[in-house]
């Protein structure tokens, strides 16, 4: 038994360590009010972009003076996209007309767009191989 949990302890000091030390810091502009969140998705490659409740990790955010801020730490380096909209009446899902036109503003990183769709993951990745604060325009 010792020699097994010796084992299992040099394994653990020897495996190299994934960097999770790198942090996103994100502003959100162009918001018409401070009204309702913003709702903001980080997504990894594998993850479903850019659908609602499919991100790697979701927060929900105060707009303060047309301003959303978040700050994801202990990431792993790699490509992240962020996908962000204005819940203006705080009903969790970005609103749409009968066209299938959205109608709470949004935005995406890299500040991507599409005349008709989301821009793809690749359009809107951002590659952390360090800590990094970007800012994204909701439209």
């Amino acid at each position: 038994m010792k020699s097994f949990l010796l084992l299992a302890i040099l394994i653990s000091l020897l495996s190299p360590k994934k960097n999770t030390n790198i942090s996103l810091s994100l502003q959100v502009t162009g918001f018409s009010s401070n009204e309702g969140k913003a709702f903001i998705g980080l997504y990894r490659p594998q993850d479903k972009w850019p659908e609602i409740n499919k991100q790697f990790i979701g927060k929900v955010v105060v707009i303060e003076n047309g301003i959303a801020k978040i700050t994801f730490e202990t990431l792993e380096k790699g490509y992240y996209a962020i996908a962000v909209f204005h819940d203006r009446n705080r009903n969790g899902i970005l609103d749409k007309n009968m066209l299938g036109i959205p109608v709470e503003k949004y935005g995406f990183s890299n500040n991507a767009r599409e005349t008709f769709s989301a821009p793809s993951f690749q359009s809107a990745a951002l590659n952390l191989d360090k800590s990094k604060w970007i800012s994204i325009n909701v439209k």
